[in-house]
């Protein structure tokens, strides 16, 4: 059995989010503790006698990579082929590797790979090669369905990391029932012609509950569950010895001024709190104010530590696991109504066309005049105002008149906004989901928005005119390859785009397609088309934003990076910035870089299960409704059949080409279309169709669908049963014959994510 420290310290340096450091930054940022630091160095020796790390350029630790070979992560493909994504920023990009070339390489382990050839393709320079050894595993444990068959007990894995079954010894260890969801631990790793083979580590409870799924989820992205005993007790402290009247003597004293929050109706961690008057000129001076976490999170504590590990809240539908202990994130930080909070505050004045005109920034205290949820701030601006404050009324609709020229104005500067629907899950008491909802769509969200926007980038322009390095919110430009591919996407729709398209031409293609049946595939390409946005400290701006400057300030509760922004605007308000003796505890860009990669990885991790959670809460749901008939827009056109997207759900299914009504049927990439050649019927990209829900695969995370209605024709009620068979479910044979896919916003808590 390999060293675990050993394997735990190559698997951290060869993440994306490592930079090279010596051994004891190192062990730090492991989270090593003490008691374990001797360990810690012997597992280092280990690796550098096996040749498989080496001592770089004073005496930094770091992973020999010679000529013509790539050490990354290995994403394997159901159907055999997989990608290497190189661990450090490479020329290559991502390493294509061929059915048979893997060796028993999984999803998420660190490989190093031989580039064997190179080839063109779309126009674009490919690689491909060989995986020649794993170095480290990404995943020993794994989270999945227990089943029995033939008197033999197997694990079948959710997800698609692992695709074959886990055989298992004792099964009377955890009172393990067939139908449990369990977690289990890989004893022996797959290997041609023989299964894995592991030990039941927990029994999570019976398969399809929700509290289970959800547990499931926090196992499978290994994701953070109870807070440790010295960070609650941190948190405890910190609240304990809070001091109002010591904190005021060095703040502003905003408590008389008429600010107020909008929220979701569940929402209980209160960041961000608006405020309104005019001034001189003809001016608006909006104060926006964000809970200040800095105040209490210190630097280098305990609840700093685990705030950084974990990067982000998680929201799951009806459950949310936070970055701080509640008795912070929903107490003392939270803007609650009528209680005394510290923020900081960023007053931005604007002229009468709605362009910024000078700012400043003040650390305070203010006293929510009012809790608003969005539904109420609604009801306001169209004039349903019983029972409200009439301060908290005239501000609001005040409010919304300035937020409607920002929003104008930045239209005209080019920001970028996609319609694409969202839903909020509706669920019974114990978390399944019963149906779901169009999410509210009205101006209180846009209102809101707007403002976190506009906060955020006074924040960016100050730092960029100090010349102070922060942790930026970045969004790149669509390469002019993806330009390309949408231009030939969007073609097959009938629309027009340049093969590099500018922001304008996006911007008028969004337009063109607004209200339009093709509306919801284009507006989903062109998200598609875009790269992530991440955390960095380079200064490219916020592409879809139109922002030269950016980052992320408002939501210090749930976001690390914006703690970390709140700790350098601490550092201005305070007059430390003003010569380069006082920048000492300014971090440095190589940290700001490596804590941007490490933000940015929790964040898709959160997105990823978040997104994950809701689909098997719905498959679920899906699960006791074969046949029945949904409304959807195809997606998609692939050699395996056609994809849709249903209404309801927002989530994808695939009509596979041997379930579609008896016809020869040929699919022309070139043109997007699928024809009949004997009926003449057509599917499109954009098309919308009736389907039916065929088969659910919940451990593969697949919604197999019928066709219920061609474009022209009368819908059925349920798929025909000798034409459109429901396609069987993937799931293994026995196991004695085992062998060794900016996003959207979606689900749960959907305008949490405010800012961009």
């Amino acid at each position: 059995m390999p060293d675990p420290t050993s394997e735990r310290i190559l698997k951290f340096i060869t993440s994306a989010r490592y930079h090279p450091q010596k051994p004891r930054a190192l062990a730090r940022a492991m989270g090593v503790e003490e008691a374990a630091y001797a360990a810690f160095r012997e597992g280092v020796k280990s690796l550098m006698r096996s040749g498989r790390i080496v001592l770089g350029r004073g005496n930094a630790i770091m992973v020999p990579q010679a000529a013509g070979v790539m050490i990354g992560t290995y994403r394997a493909n159901a159907r055999g082929f997989g990608f290497v994504v190189p661990s450090a920023p490479d020329a290559h990009g991502d390493l294509y590797i061929p059915p048979g070339e893997a060796i028993d390489a999984l999803t998420g382990d660190t490989v190093r790979a031989r580039i064997l050839r190179s080839r063109k393709r779309e126009g674009r320079q490919l690689h491909e090669g060989r995986i020649v050894e794993i170095l480290a595993r990404g995943d020993s444990r794994y989270v999945g369905e227990l089943r029995q068959e033939a008197g033999r007990w197997f694990v079948l894995p959710d997800g698609n990391t692992l695709t074959v079954p886990i055989e298992i010894a004792d099964v009377g260890a955890k009172r393990g029932h067939a139908g449990d969801q369990v977690v289990v631990e890989i004893t022996e790793y797959p290997k041609a012609g023989l299964p894995a083979r592991g030990v039941l580590v927990q029994r999570l409870g019976r398969r399809g509950q929700a509290d289970v799924v959800i547990r499931s989820l926090i196992h499978q992205y290994h994701l953070p569950e109870t807070f440790p005993a010295a960070v609650q007790a941190e948190a405890r402290r910190v609240t304990r010895d809070f001091d109002l009247d010591r904190a005021m003597a060095s703040r502003e004293d905003l408590r008389n001024e008429i600010t107020f929050t909008i929220d979701p109706d569940d929402a209980k961690d209160f960041d961000d709190a608006l405020s309104l008057r005019r001034v001189k000129n003809n001016q608006w001076e909006l104060g926006v104010h964000i809970a200040d976490v800095a105040a209490f999170v210190l630097h280098g504590g305990a609840l700093d530590t685990e705030a950084h590990e974990r990067g982000n809240s998680i929201y799951f539908p009806g459950f949310v696991v936070p970055m701080l202990p509640e008795v912070l994130s929903n107490g003392l930080c939270s803007l609650q109504e009528g209680q005394p909070r510290l923020v900081k505050s960023v007053f931005i004045r604007f002229d009468a066309k709605g362009r910024p005109v000078g700012s400043r920034f003040a650390n305070a205290v203010i006293q929510s005049s009012k809790r608003l949820t969005y539904g109420q701030a609604t009801a306001i601006l169209e004039g349903r105002t019983g029972g409200f404050p009439r301060p908290v009324v005239e501000t609001l609709r005040e409010l919304e008149q300035l937020t409607r020229t920002i929003q104008q104005r930045r239209f005209s500067e080019g920001m970028l906004t996609l319609d694409l629907p969202e839903v909020e899950l509706t669920l019974d008491e114990k978390g399944n989901v019963t149906g779901a909802a169009p999410a509210d769509t009205s101006f209180s969200h846009t209102l809101i928005e707007m403002c976190m926007v506009e906060a955020n980038e006074a924040v960016a322009r100050l730092f960029a005119g100090l010349n102070v390095p922060c942790l930026r919110r970045i969004h790149p430009e669509p390469t002019a390859d993806i330009g390309s591919k949408l231009a030939q996407y969007v073609r097959v729709m009938r629309f027009k785009l340049p093969a590099k398209p500018s922001r304008e031409d996006l911007r008028k293609l969004l337009e063109a397609t607004r209200g339009t049946p093709e509306a919801f595939a284009v507006h989903l390409a062109i998200l598609r088309c875009f790269e992530q946005a991440v955390y960095s400290p380079k200064n490219i701006g916020h592409f879809a934003l139109a922002s030269e400057d950016y980052c992320h300030f408002t939501s210090p509760i749930r976001r690390y990076p914006d703690l970390t922004v709140h700790r350098l605007l601490d550092l201005h308000i305070q007059g430390k910035l003003a010569s380069k003796k006082d920048r000492r505890a300014v971090r440095s860009r190589a940290d700001l870089t490596e804590l941007g990669s490490h933000c940015s990885f929790t964040e898709r991790r959160a997105a990823d299960a978040e997104r994950e959670a809701k689909k098997v809460l719905v498959l679920h749901y899906l699960e006791s409704r074969i046949g029945e008939v949904f409304d959807g827009v195809v997606t998609g056109l692939a050699n395996i059949g056609v994809f849709v997207q249903l209404d309801q759900f927002l989530i994808d299914g695939l009509i596979r080409f041997e379930h579609l009504p008896d016809d020869w049927w040929e699919l022309n990439n070139r043109d997007g279309v699928l024809m009949g050649q004997r009926s003449g019927k057509q599917i499109r990209i954009g098309n919308r169709l009736s389907v039916a829900v065929a088969a659910v695969d919940i451990a593969a995370r697949e919604l197999n669908l019928a066709l219920a209605e061609l474009p022209g024709r009368k819908a059925r009620t349920k798929p025909d049963a000798h034409k459109q068979p429901p396609p069987k479910a993937r799931r293994p044979a026995p196991v004695s014959k085992s062998g060794g896919g900016p996003r959207r916003k979606s689900g749960g808590r959907p305008r949490r994510r405010r800012g961009r």
